[in-house]
Order: C-alpha cells, then sequence, then structure tokens
C-alpha cells in the first residue's frame, strides 16, 4: 500500500540540550484508499498524533486505538493534569501515536454524516440508510496508519492500546497481521464469543448511519457508572467534553453541541478468531463498567489464545476508567506490560489494583 502523508509540523533538525526530553506533540496525516463503503476507492485522509519527546531517535512505538465514540486524541491525550496516557508512555521512553478512523474526529468524515436525516431519532427520510463503517474498513485503516509508523520510526512491531470496540479493532488487525504488532493492552474490550464471523449479508448493514453524544448523554451515561467517592474529577469531565466538541467543530454547532461518530458493521470478531492470537495481552476490565461488563473481559481473557495474558480487575473505576482517578494504576500497569510483559510480576493470571 503506498501512503501520502502530510505533516502538520516540522521538527527543527537541531535541537538544543535544553530541548530534549520535552514533550512534542505532532499532527500527521495518512493517505489510504478507502475501504468504507460510502467512499469505496476514494482518497481518506486519517488524523494521526504523535506524541513523544524532543531528540527521541528509534524508541520502540505504541499506536492507540479508540472505541465506538470518542475519537483518539480525545480520548488518550486529555490535557488536564497528569491524565494523558500518551504522554505518560513518551515520558517512559516510547514514541506515542493514536489514530482516528474514518468518520471520527479530524479524520475524513463521509458526507452522509453531515445530514442529520440519517440518524436513528431522525423524522424524516435518510439520504443513506446503512450504517457508515464496517470492522473491516477500520482494518483498513489501522494497516495504513501501522505502516506508516512502522516506516517512520524503524520499529520491525509496534504495540497497540484499544479501548471498548479498540479492542475489536485492535485485536482483530492483530489476529490477521501478528508480525506487525509486539503486545497489546486493551482497556474494557468488547466481546462477544458467539459473534458471526462472516460478513452479513448486507454490507453495511441497513440504519442509521451514525450517532451523537450530547453532554447530557455523557453525563448520565457515566453517572450510572459511579460506584466510589471521588471516582472521577469535575475539571478532568470538563476537559474531556470541551476536548470532544473540538474534534467535531460542525457537531459543536448542532444544538447545544454534540460529538458525531459513524455506526459499524462488526463481524470477524469471535471464539474462533481470539483462541487462534499469539500477541500476548493485558485485558483491563474496569469494576464498575456497565458498557463493557467484567464478566465479559474475563470471558475474552478465558478464550485468549496466548500463553502470555493478564486480565486485570482495576477498583473503583467505570468504563471512562482512561479520565478517573485511579488512571495513574491503568496507565503503570500498561507501561510495565509493555516493557516487561507482566503486571505485578506476572506473565498470566488474575491481577487486581486499587481495592
Amino acid at each position: 500500500m503506498r501512503i501520502a502523508v502530510v505533516l502538520g509540523l516540522a521538527l527543527s533538525a537541531i535541537l538544543t540540550a535544553d530541548d530534549r526530553g520535552r514533550i512534542l506533540r505532532l499532527d500527521h496525516y495518512v493517505s489510504v484508499k478507502s475501504a468504507v463503503p460510502a467512499i469505496a476507492g476514494q482518497t481518506a485522509q486519517i488524523y494521526v498524533r504523535e506524541v513523544t519527546q524532543a531528540g527521541r531517535r528509534n524508541a520502540p512505538a505504541v499506536l492507540f486505538i479508540h472505541g465506538a465514540g470518542t475519537p483518539a486524541e480525545v480520548a488518550f491525550d486529555v490535557p488536564y493534569a497528569d491524565y494523558s496516557w500518551m504522554a505518560f508512555l513518551a515520558r517512559a521512553g516510547y514514541d506515542v501515536f493514536s489514530m482516528d478512523m474514518t468518520g471520527y474526529g479530524r479524520s475524513t468524515r463521509p458526507l452522509a454524516m453531515n445530514d442529520p436525516c440519517n440518524l436513528a431519532e431522525s423524522k424524516c427520510a435518510p439520504s443513506y440508510g446503512q450504517q457508515m463503517t464496517t470492522l473491516a474498513s477500520d482494518w483498513h485503516d489501522i494497516g495504513a496508519v501501522v505502516d506508516y509508523v512502522r516506516g517512520l520510526t524503524k520499529a520491525e512491531k509496534v504495540d497497540l492500546i484499544g479501548w471498548s470496540l479498540g479492542g475489536p479493532r485492535a485485536g482483530g488487525y492483530a489476529a490477521h497481521h501478528p508480525e506487525k504488532v509486539n503486545k497489546l493492552v486493551l482497556l474494557a474490550p468488547a466481546y462477544r464469543r458467539g459473534a458471526p464471523l462472516s460478513a452479513p449479508a448486507v454490507v453495511p448493514a441497513k440504519g442509521p448511519a451514525f450517532g451523537l453524544q450530547s453532554r447530557a448523554d455523557l453525563d448520565a451515561n457515566w453517572d450510572r457508572q459511579i460506584g466510589c467517592p471521588d471516582q472521577v474529577d469535575p475539571k478532568a469531565r470538563e476537559t474531556v467534553w470541551a476536548e470532544m466538541l473540538a474534534s467535531d467543530p460542525q457537531g459543536a454547532t448542532w444544538g447545544p453541541g454534540v460529538r458525531r461518530a459513524p455506526l459499524v458493521t462488526v463481524w470477524g470478531w469471535n471464539e474462533s478468531v481470539v483462541n487462534k492470537i499469539q500477541t500476548p495481552a493485558l485485558l483491563v476490565a474496569a469494576a464498575h463498567d456497565k458498557q463493557v461488563p467484567p464478566a465479559g473481559v474475563k470471558t475474552l481473557y478465558d478464550d485468549w489464545g496466548a500463553a502470555g495474558k493478564v486480565y486485570l480487575d482495576l477498583a473503583c473505576t467505570s468504563h471512562n476508567a482512561l479520565w478517573e482517578k485511579n488512571h495513574l494504576l491503568l496507565f503503570r500497569a500498561s507501561l510495565e506490560w509493555l516493557r516487561d510483559g507482566t503486571v505485578n510480576g506476572s506473565k498470566e493470571g488474575v491481577t487486581r489494583l486499587g481495592y
């Protein structure tokens, strides 16, 4: 695959001693011949954020993969206190990247996502009438970015970190391309043991093309998963929402402001696929998660084929664990896994943190 890249920010070739170690954020756009059915064959731009230390060379590469709603730079690079997972790993010696799938954040959005008639709650006739993307088109986007990151960093393999639907996105990509993936960290990974292996008769599936999240939606879904005092810092929540709106300037003008995200047709992520995976994985379950309950994460752990696997039970956390008070427990566990292949010294089994 030939990939054209536009760099949104260029680094000076000369760095002073004072510059070295400074955290840098670089914008990249990776051009890919799209596999999204609505724009198949057209050129799409995939937004990639890099967080790294100035002067770093030949560092191991990590790529973050987002879930069904929140763009990657919003999820993983929260500009508040020490809540940026990307910056945490960058300071620990990694060259860290995140990517927005087609239809999300700063990546190409198919035109059907600009039509409110293509929403589930719409009272008007849709102009499109199908879900917008597929898990297969997501894997195609990931492949373009993985190859770009490997070329940029000269890394033979990259580590992948996925959240929620980022589980089947990152894990499924690793299942198809184990030669390009070193280790996986999956936070609250979506999984259904008996999900279909093959594509449905109609691809993408019929239905609304995309969905919305308002501030009220975010708060209501989050609040139902609060199980501990002071689980959430209100300032962190405010920052996340501000970044959501900044990632979708058009959605920010709809009503009180919303975040848009495509609906995804999913197949090819079930027990028969997971049983064969040999990539080591840290699977993290949030104790109060009502979107991907811990039992589902444990099922994925039980089905995972690789010998190197750890199931982490993280206390006082919701599906949004990366934005909550125990986020550093999560970040440190991910670092130990990527660096040493262990959590609390264990290469396999169940580990509990924060209790």
